[in-house]
């Protein structure tokens, strides 16, 4: 790619501002002082460095975040805060965006990327990836909710849900419980919860498909995924 539009991508300034940069030498591709902002560099195999700084270049970036309640699963939005918004600059710069999207009171595990192919892969209906939270319920959460989850539930509009796997942690005034769905509709673990005339009073998502949320985060935080955490999610495969 273009050398001005590599450091443009990597937040380094704008187009403009990128070329008085090359103008002042500071550049330089495999160790040879580059000014011309057409050149093109393969930063897979050539050495990037800004003032004798090596700069690591990649497309994409992978981010797994510990959702806090009160922030929008989206990249903008003109009167709340977003999840975009919590990432340093240097995150931002790559334009990643949420794979799919928790409720703003929903807390856990959120992936945030770049990579389309990725993020279609793991949201499309037909791969059926399972996501799983922890609720708390208002009202005792008994075996007949449990069996009535894996039949399917009737939600407020008729749309029947796909089976869900339901685990009781703990049944009383107020109940614990894991459960685990393979479909993503509006506010689906609190209206299949309705389904069964009781109320979600907490809800975190703790898993998608292979990858668990990182307990060491706290709300608001996010780290980069490892490699082989990127690979568990573009291998896994539904059984």
């Amino acid at each position: 790619m273009r050398i001005d539009k590599m450091l443009a991508n990597l937040g380094y300034g704008s187009r403009k501002e990128v070329k008085q940069l090359l103008k002042s030498s500071a550049v330089k591709v495999d160790d040879v002082v580059v000014k011309d902002a057409k050149q093109h560099v393969d930063p897979s195999i050539q050495t990037v460095t800004l003032n004798g700084e090596v700069i690591e270049y990649k497309e994409f970036i992978y981010l797994m975040m510990n959702k806090p309640q009160g922030v929008l699963s989206a990249t903008e939005d003109n009167n709340a805060e977003t999840v975009i918004d919590l990432l340093e600059l240097e995150d931002q710069v790559y334009e990643p965006f949420p794979v799919g999207r928790l409720d703003k009171d929903t807390e856990g595990l959120l992936l945030i990327t770049n990579d389309g192919q990725l993020a279609h892969r793991l949201l499309s209906p037909k791969k059926h990836v399972p996501k799983t939270y922890f609720a708390v319920i208002d009202g005792e959460v008994t075996v007949e909710d449990v069996v009535a989850f894996a039949n399917g539930v009737t939600l407020d509009d008729g749309y029947e849900t796909k089976p869900g796997e339901m685990k009781i942690i703990k049944s009383g005034i107020r109940s614990d419980i894991e459960l685990t769905i393979t479909e993503g509709k509006f506010h689906q673990v609190k209206r299949m919860f309705e389904a069964v005339g009781k109320s979600v009073v907490y809800l975190q998502r703790i898993s998608m498909g292979p990858l668990p949320l990182d307990e060491t985060l706290e709300l608001g935080e996010y780290r980069e995924l490892t490699d082989e955490e990127v690979e568990l999610l573009r291998e896994y495969q539904v059984k």
